[in-house]
Order: structure tokens, then sequence, then C-alpha cells
């Protein structure tokens, strides 16, 4: 039995592995983990640029994963504490916007400014205790190739997105969306998608 299978077979070594990686209650990994950990157990393509004033809540339990080209902004958080998180090549992830593991983004995607996309949610069910208290839930997120994604935009849990999607600014998107579509509002709706068929984009009739 290797030392990883043994820590998380002992509940008070496993405990004891989390403290040592990130302060009790808090997502951010410690200084210790950002300088030797988070450079090695990341894998960055070619001419992938992070931002200074990202901020990196990237932990070794899940991978981090960034394609060629690719770009995070400034005042962004990062987060594969419950999932890993990768991006394709020639994407750019949106000032201030937030990634919450499990996400697989594609190639040339655009996140604008302030995005939230989260594969993670909180329990609830249990009213006896705190919901701080029940755990969490993870549903992979999966953002298509040459998808665009407006501004102030949340992407939840579980949700699929097709290639060359247009999600409009501020739209809350709660379920799948196929490829070649373009939604808006809260919930997100489909008002116009692509017919191949007359080779233009179309009001969306349900």
């Amino acid at each position: 039995m290797n030392i990883k299978e043994t820590i998380k077979k002992s509940i008070r070594l496993k405990k004891l592995a989390i403290w040592a990686l990130s302060p009790s209650g808090q997502a951010r990994p410690r200084l210790w983990v950002k300088w030797f950990i988070i450079p090695f157990h990341s894998k960055k393509g070619k001419g992938a640029t992070i931002r200074r004033n990202t901020r990196m809540d990237v932990l070794p339990f899940y991978n981090f994963y960034m394609g060629k080209r690719s770009t995070i902004e400034d005042f962004c958080t990062i987060n594969n504490g419950v999932g890993k998180i990768q991006i394709g090549n020639n994407t750019r992830i949106g000032i201030g916007s937030v990634l919450i593991g499990p996400v697989n983004i594609g190639d040339d995607v655009r996140l604008a400014q302030n995005v939230v996309v989260s594969g993670l949610n909180h329990n609830y069910q249990d009213i006896s205790k705190p919901i701080s208290a029940q755990g969490v839930s993870v549903e992979e997120v999966f953002i298509g190739d040459e998808t665009w994604i407006g501004a102030n935009s949340v992407i939840l849990p579980g949700v699929f997105i097709g290639m060359h999607c247009v999600i409009a600014a501020g739209s809350i998107v709660t379920k799948s969306i196929p490829s070649y579509s373009v939604v808006a509002g809260n919930p997100a709706r489909i008002i116009k998608q692509y017919s191949k068929i007359t080779g233009k984009w179309e009001k969306f009739v349900n």
C-alpha cells in the first residue's frame, strides 16, 4: 500500500493532509503549496498565460490543464478542489470570472467578464444541519469549441453546451444547450439556431 492509499483509508491522516494543504475552512491553498506543488501539478501548453492577479486555488487532488495560447485574465478564481479543470487551446477566460471544477472547456472559447462556471452544488436536504456541514455534490460542466459566453452569465453544474454557441450576457444556464444555438435569459432559453438547410441563423420556434 502506497502513502496516498494509506492517507485515504485513515480519517485522521486525511484530515491532517487536508490541513497541511489548506487552512481549515478555507479554499485557498497554503503558500508552500502555491510555491512547490502548483507549478509541478498544473500543466500549461506553450504560450498559455495566467495573469498575476488571478487567484489559483489549485490543489493536488484533481488535475488542472490549460492548452496552448490560452489566457486567464486578472481577478479570476480557479478552483479544482472538488473536480478537474481543463481548458483547451486559444481560449480566453475573461476578467473576474470564476471556474469551479469539474469543468471542461474546449478550444477557441471566449468567456467575457465576471462569468461563473461551476460544477459544484452545496447539499441542503437535511434541515437538522447547516448547509455548510452537508458536503457538496458535483456534476461536470462541458463547454464546446468556439462558444462565446457573455458577461455576468452563470453556467450551473451538469450543463453541456455544444460547439459554436452564444450565451447572451446575464444568462443563467440551467439546462444543456445543443450546438449552434443562441440562448438568453433566466433561465436561459434558445432564441436562435443555425439552419444547415438555409445557411442562416433563424429564430427558434419551440
